[in-house]
């Protein structure tokens, strides 16, 4: 049976769109951990043997995130805090002291929502609202992004190029977005993937997660650390992970934070 004209010409004009689709998605193959942690290192947050990255995302947040920071404070450890900035446009007094407090500051977009759904335009504006907001909030420009669900689109790479910033997922999690999350499943899901040079990732905020899943991170940092110095592994930011920024680029970034700097109050520096 020989195929209509129209039926032919509508399939030829469904293949750009089609081309385009899988082009845009062809990313989310990073989503699958294993695949990722063995060919992607760098997109994983592999960093060097003796050190592990803690990384919290979804914050900052009012309730939750201060209990964190004194945590943290306590053990004399500093993390890198993936936020959003449409809760650091919320609460932006806790967005600086995360800031004030040393740790790293990075974005997780402006809003948690997938970035399969929305196309180049979208995802730029997105990426770069959240950035200067974080900046404009913390006095420091962010170099650091890590996409909602984890989930990288072809846009949401180019666009991070054309921002500085460099795209990190993790190597191990904790699974506390949960309801059924406990410090003790938390802890026993980390320490299951962990090992030197990876990065962990948990929440400091149920803005996203089931209520109240926040508690069950917080009971498992301390035992996260303590297994970690157990195994010899000193914890830290992503920035203390042993990664090198060519040169260029790590130019162009100080000098956007020298313009920053320079044309924020000193309170923000």
């Amino acid at each position: 049976m020989r195929t209509s004209r129209p039926l032919r010409t509508a399939a030829l004009a469904a293949l750009p769109a089609a081309a385009l689709a899988a082009v845009h998605c062809a990313p989310v193959v990073s989503t699958f951990g294993p695949l990722r942690n063995r060919t992607m290192p760098r997109l994983s947050g592999r960093g060097r043997a003796d050190h592990v990255a803690l990384t919290f995302d979804d914050g900052p947040d009012p309730l939750s995130t201060p209990f964190f920071l004194r945590l943290l404070d306590r053990r004399g450890v500093r993390a890198t805090f993936f936020l959003l900035g449409s809760e650091a446009h919320r609460s932006p007094g806790v967005a600086r002291e995360i800031a004030a407090a040393g740790h790293e500051i990075a974005v997780h977009g402006w809003r948690h929502r997938p970035l399969l759904l929305r196309g180049p335009r979208a995802t730029y504006d997105d990426f770069a609202r959240a950035r200067d907001t974080v900046a404009d909030i913390t006095g420091t420009l962010p170099t650091l992004f890590r996409p909602p669900y984890g989930i990288m689109s072809t846009a949401a790479h180019v666009s991070a190029r054309r921002l500085g910033l460099t795209p990190v997922l993790w190597t191990c999690w904790g699974e506390d977005w949960t309801a059924r999350a406990t410090p003790e499943s938390v802890h026993r899901t980390v320490t299951a993937d962990l090992d030197g040079g990876g990065t962990i990732l948990l929440h400091d905020s149920d803005c996203t997660s089931a209520p109240g899943a926040w508690r069950s991170a917080l009971g498992a940092v301390p035992r996260i650390l303590d297994t970690c110095a157990e195994r010899g592994y000193e914890v830290g930011p992503i920035r203390d992970h042993g990664w090198q920024l060519p040169a260029t680029r790590r130019q162009e970034r100080t000098a956007a934070n020298d313009r920053l700097h320079s044309s924020r109050p000193s309170t923000l520096v």
